[in-house]
C-alpha cells in the first residue's frame, strides 16, 4: 500500500504550499486515481514518492514503511514509475531502454540474466511494443513512446505502479488498452496510483478518486461519490453536468458551452 499521511509539500521560495495535508492511500488490488486542475499538486505528490521533493510536514510510507529510509535501489524494486515528462539523454533501442527497468534488480549492468529476458519480453508484450524493439526511441511517436516508458516500468516490477498521466499523446483504443492493463494489474494483485486529467475514463475503472482543489483534498472516496456536478464544477470552475454511461452504468462528465457574456 501507498500511503500519504497529512502530507504538507511546498517548493523552495514558495510562499503557498503546493500540497496541503493531503492524506489518501492507494491499496493492492485496486486502481486509485489523482485528478484535478492544472497546479492542484498531483504531480507534486509523484514527485514526493520518488524522493526529488521533502515533506514539511506529514508522512509517505510504502507497506508502513516511510519513503525516507529505504535506499533507491530499496524503493525501486518495491514502486515503478512511469512520469509525465521524460527524453534520454541518447537514443536506445527500445529494448534497452525497457531493460534499464531491470537495474534495480542487478540486471543489465552485472550481465543480464534469463529472468532479465523474461522480464522484458513478457512487459513489451502487455504493453504492446513487442514490434518495436529493434527501433530507436527517437524514432517513435509520442503514443508509441509512452507506451514503451510503460512497458519499462512493467519490466522493472515491484508491488506498486505509479504513474503520472499515462495515456498523453495516446489514441482512443490506445487508451482503453493502457487502461485495461492497469485493470488487470491490480486484480493481479498491484497497488496502481494513477494521476489523470482522464476524469470519465478514471471513473470507469478506478475503485477510489481522489480530487485536489489548490493542493487540498477536495474529495476521496468511489467515482460516484466525487464524480458530483456540484463538485467538479466548483473545483474545475466550469459549467459541466454528471450523467449516467448508459453501456457500464459509469458517472460521465460532460462540460458544458460557456454562454456567459465576454
Amino acid at each position: 500500500m501507498i500511503r500519504f499521511d497529512d502530507v504538507v509539500l511546498r517548493y523552495h521560495g514558495a510562499a503557498r504550499a503546493a500540497v496541503n495535508g493531503v492524506t489518501l492511500d492507494a491499496p493492492r488490488g485496486a486502481i486509485t486515481a489523482v485528478v484535478g486542475p492544472n497546479g492542484s499538486g498531483k504531480s507534486t505528490l509523484v514527485r514526493a514518492l520518488l524522493g526529488r521533493i521533502t515533506p514539511e510536514r506529514g508522512s509517505i510510507s510504502l507497506d508502513d514503511v516511510r519513503i525516507g529510509t529505504l535506499t533507491r535501489l530499496e524503493a525501486a524494486r518495491r514502486v515503478a514509475l512511469v512520469p509525465q515528462r521524460e527524453e534520454p539523454a541518447f537514443p536506445l533501442l527500445v529494448r534497452d531502454f525497457i531493460a534499464l527497468g531491470r537495474y534495480a534488480h542487478g540486471g543489465v549492468w552485472s550481465g543480464e540474466t534469463p529472468a532479465d529476458r523474461a522480464a522484458i519480453a513478457q512487459s513489451a508484450e502487455r504493453a504492446g511494443v513487442s514490434g518495436y524493439l529493434d527501433r530507436r526511441t527517437t524514432d517513435l511517436s509520442g503514443g508509441e513512446w509512452q507506451r514503451v516508458r510503460i512497458a519499462r516500468a512493467l519490466a522493472q516490477g515491484g508491488d506498486a505502479l505509479v504513474l503520472d498521466e499515462p495515456t498523453a499523446f495516446l489514441d482512443v483504443a490506445h487508451e482503453m488498452s493502457v487502461f485495461e492493463l492497469l485493470d488487470a494489474l491490480a486484480r493481479e494483485g498491484r497497488a496502481v496510483l494513477l494521476v489523470s486529467h482522464q476524469l470519465n475514463l478514471v471513473a470507469r475503472f478506478a475503485t477510489r478518486i481522489a480530487l485536489l482543489h489548490s493542493g487540498a483534498l477536495a474529495a476521496f472516496g468511489a467515482p460516484d461519490d466525487v464524480m458530483r456536478g456540484d463538485l467538479l464544477e466548483r473545483v474545475y470552475e466550469w459549467p459541466l453536468v454528471v450523467s449516467r454511461d448508459p453501456a457500464v452504468g459509469a458517472p460521465v462528465l460532460v462540460p458544458l458551452r460557456n454562454r456567459a457574456p465576454r
